[in-house]
């Protein structure tokens, strides 16, 4: 055996560099051992026993003295285990444990030291391999020293956190750092500021394979813009790259880097390669090749640098993630209770929805510290409030007051059965059908019918003053739609396997506005021609014809497709609605993080405090309203959200005109035509005022004339608006230094909205004559309808003088509005708004002439 054993440790062993006759003296005296898996070989600080030669398996080689961590080490075949300790006499350093079954060679200690005493070539041969490797150890350790005072200023040790939360975003984002993590491309990671989008970087060098090479971050506006720092220089001081070998290079706020590198780094990221800065153009260029993984960080797009990304993440913003907010809160109150020594604080219910309803443009930076500066601010308390967080308001819902906070009996009572559905069917539905009849069988004139007393006397002119107070109410009690509801329910009744039409959303919202703008059109002219004001029956018609619509469309569509899409008055009072200082409206970032069911757009059994409705009648959720046009303040939404998201805001007037509205040009036809109505309404002031004298009792001339007062207004706000788009060019074409601060007038859907406010005071001021003047006179009209003396009941009406003022009144406040909301959304100066507002003088002053000047 010791020919082969000769042969076997002068190829596979580290003691080949001994001569043969010492190497056939070591195998005259070892012996073959084995030894099973996971016994220990040889344990440290105490004496070796033996020379052991690892002849097949593995060992593991460690020191488990905690004070001097060393790490494990791997030992395979061949490998002399106790060599150096023999020769120098020091105890074992190393606890060597058998990871597989061994087979070992060992030469005991007593006959290998006189071995080593017998052949001193030994000793000289062990020491010179020694010091050579203590050479080497030596520069490599002056080489990682030189290495970690380059890297030290940029050098990131550890993760901040992981990512927090369950949402769908958190949870794909947790999955593209795995991925990420799992190769070597090059990543870009996208996204707002305050997101920590450096920590993403740090989790994926710290879930890759390459975890323990160094990774840095670099701010890309502190770069030399000849990239020396980070390239290095040719024949001088190197660079980061080569510092960094084989470690992550994270490359913060690219969109900040200078001109000159994009280049340079899209070439890095595309091959891998740079160029050390040259000292001067003679020196040639000089390409190397750089092992580090690059981590590219951007608030902004730079397409050099993006088109040679491997992968992107994008960062969703705080805004979309609502769902981990609570979560985030939550982790940022025990990271600053455990920091201060503090007793860790609870978040009240309400703080938590009034940090949902605010968009964080500072992302987890600003959430992190709004909940420090609230716990601060707390001081000992054990809940943080919602006044704690004040500062966490956004701009929309600046000036919102919530009126359901401030009156808890009006939560309470819109919560209630008796709103509106009591009141509907206890009360409005026989009533209105009480009006009906009374309108076509008692007497035809108004002042001796009570029902068209009401209707024209008190109904129009209190429905147009709640509309600046309550938008679309009237709605929510609407007999018209109350048939609609019961029609439907009888038709499912009846028919129960027959289900009722989706609605077909695309040709609705194109061609209803218009549908109830023709209905709207021939209801003036109706009115005009067969003078329904004057005329019991056919204002029963009127009635009729609107209800047998939302009964027909009911028994079709589900839902109020009528009332959304169709109905002349519903269109009337969406529109004046905007004008409304209150709205119904829900927290965004509450419906989005909490909500699961959306029971109230959908409808859906009780949950929590959450009520079981059939979902908004409208298909409007709340959360989604940007105006008021599609809202009839049923409260559907509030007795079926049970994480009380849904407000009802006191809130600046008509604001939604200014900020988030959407014109639309069948709202405006019928806001012209409204204001066309006015004039209208006034036949026999303007002929008198004109001199004309057209037979109105002749049907051809009275439509004819009644036509062209309807279509005069609107031809006048083109003529005004045509005229300020012609001063803008003449002003334009000046080319003077004053016209540089001319603005280019906003489209005419959107200006045309600022006459709102007048068409609302227009056509109060003409109803107040018959609110002021005849509604007081409904106790003897009463009476009268029923064939019954009414002599010497109390009538209360105002004198014409009292009237006269209020209407005034009524048309300086409209027009001192118009002006304000017209300057509001053209946010332009005033002199360029000049046409419109002297346009708006012009029809408020013609108004005046044919409703107060009579």
């Amino acid at each position: 055996m010791s020919p082969d054993l000769l042969i076997w440790l002068q190829e596979r062993t580290a003691l080949s560099v001994l001569s043969s006759e010492v190497l056939n003296a070591i195998a005259q005296v070892a012996v073959e051992r084995v030894i099973p898996a996971n016994e220990r070989l040889v344990i440290e600080d105490t004496d070796p026993e033996a020379l052991y030669i690892l002849q097949q398996g593995r060992l593991e080689s460690k020191r488990a003295n905690l004070t001097t961590p060393v790490w494990a080490i791997s030992l395979l075949s061949g490998s002399a285990i106790n060599l150096q300790e023999l020769i120098l006499e020091q105890p074992v350093q190393r606890t060597v444990t058998a990871l597989t079954e061994c087979h070992l060679w060992v030469v005991p200690a007593t006959e290998f030291r006189q071995i080593v005493g017998q052949y001193p070539e030994i000793f000289q041969t062990i020491s010179r391999q020694l010091a050579q490797e203590l050479s080497q150890l030596t520069s490599a350790l002056s080489y990682e020293q030189d290495r970690a005072i380059a890297l030290r200023p940029y050098l990131v040790t550890k993760v901040k956190r992981g990512i927090i939360g369950t949402s769908r975003y958190a949870v794909r984002l947790r999955q593209e750092i795995r991925e990420a993590a799992s190769n070597k491309k090059s990543v870009l990671i996208f996204g707002e500021p305050g997101l920590e989008k450096d920590n993403i970087a740090t989790l994926i060098h710290f879930g890759s394979p390459q975890r323990r090479q160094p990774i840095i971050k670099v701010n890309c506006n502190l770069l030399q813009t000849s990239g020396a720092d980070l390239f290095g220089r040719v024949g001088g001081k190197p660079g980061l790259l080569e510092w960094l070998g084989e470690g992550t290079l994270v490359l913060n706020n690219t969109q900040e880097l200078p001109e000159e590198l994009v280049p340079k780094i899209a070439q890095l990221l595309q091959n891998g390669t740079y160029q050390p800065v040259s000292r001067s153009e003679d020196t040639p260029d000089v390409t190397r090749t750089s092992q580090a993984r690059i981590l590219a960080i951007a608030e902004r797009t730079q397409p050099a640098i993006a088109r040679c990304i491997g992968q992107t993440i994008k960062v969703p913003p705080l805004r979309v993630r609502k769902a981990d907010l609570k979560a985030l809160v939550e982790y940022y109150i025990s990271l600053y209770t455990r920091s201060e020594g503090l007793v860790k604080s609870q978040v009240a219910p309400e703080a938590l929805r009034r940090l949902q309803s605010y968009d964080f443009p500072g992302n987890l930076k600003e959430l992190q510290s709004l909940v420090e500066r609230a716990l601060v601010q707390s001081g000992e308390a054990t809940e943080l409030t919602e006044e704690i967080f004040w500062s966490a308001q956004t701009k929309k819902k600046q000036f919102r007051v919530n009126l359901l906070n401030i009156y808890p009996s009006l939560r309470r009572f819109l919560r209630s059965s008796w709103y509106p559905d009591r009141i509907n069917y206890g009360f409005t539905l026989w009533f209105f059908a009480f009006i009906v009849i009374v309108l076509f069988v008692g007497p035809q004139q108004r002042d001796k019918n009570f029902a068209l007393n009401m209707f024209w006397a008190w109904w129009w002119p209190l429905i147009l003053l709640g509309f600046p107070f309550v938008g679309r109410l009237w709605c929510a009690v609407c007999p018209f739609m109350i048939y609609g509801e019961v029609t439907q329910k009888l038709s499912q009744w009846l028919f129960p396997q027959r289900k009722l039409k989706q609605w077909h959303r695309e040709p609705a919202e194109k061609w209803g506005g218009w549908f109830l703008f023709g209905l709207f059109t021939l209801i003036f002219l109706w009115e005009e021609l067969w003078n329904l004001e004057n005329t019991a029956y056919l204002s029963s018609c009127l009635l009729l014809l609107i209800t047998a619509g939302a009964m027909i469309f009911s028994a079709i569509f589900e839902r109020r497709f009528w009332c959304r899409y169709l109905c002349p008055i519903g269109g009337m009072n969406g529109l004046f609605a905007k004008l409304s200082m209150t709205e119904l409206r829900a927290q965004q970032g509450t419906c989005s993080a909490e909500c699961t069911t959306y029971q109230c757009y959908k409808g859906g059994p009780q949950k929590g405090e959450g009520m079981e409705t059939n979902g908004c009648p409208l298909y409007s959720h709340p959360a989604q309203l940007e105006d008021n046009r599609d809202c009839v303040l049923c409260m559907t939404c509030l007795k079926a959200c049970p994480h009380r998201s849904v407000e009802f805001n006191l809130r600046p007037p008509g604001i939604e005109l200014w900020t988030t509205h959407v014109p639309h040009s069948y709202e405006v036809a019928l806001l012209l035509l409204l204001l066309g109505g006015i004039f209208l309404n006034r036949l026999p002031e303007i002929q008198a005022i004109l001199g004309l004298e057209i037979d109105l009792t002749q049907f051809f001339p009275h439509l004819g004339l009644s036509l062209l007062v309807l279509l005069v207004p609107t031809g006048f706000v083109f003529l005004v608006h045509g005229l300020m788009r012609s001063l803008y060019w003449l002003v334009s074409k000046t080319r003077s230094k004053k016209s540089q601060n001319w603005q280019k007038p906003k489209p005419f859907l959107e200006l045309v909205y600022g006459y709102l406010p007048l068409v609302l005071g227009g056509t109060l001021a003409h109803y107040l004559q018959l609110g002021l003047g005849e509604a007081g006179r409904i106790l003897p009209v009463t009476f009268a309808t029923f064939g019954l003396s009414g002599t010497g009941l109390p009538i209360v009406v105002a004198h014409p003088a009292v009237i006269a003022f209020l209407q005034g009144t009524t048309l300086v406040f409209s027009v001192l509005l118009t002006v304000i909301l017209t300057q509001k959304i053209a946010r332009q100066p005033m002199r360029m708004m000049l046409p419109q507002h002297l346009g708006t003088v012009i029809i408020a002053a013609s108004i005046w002439a044919i409703v107060v000047g009579r």
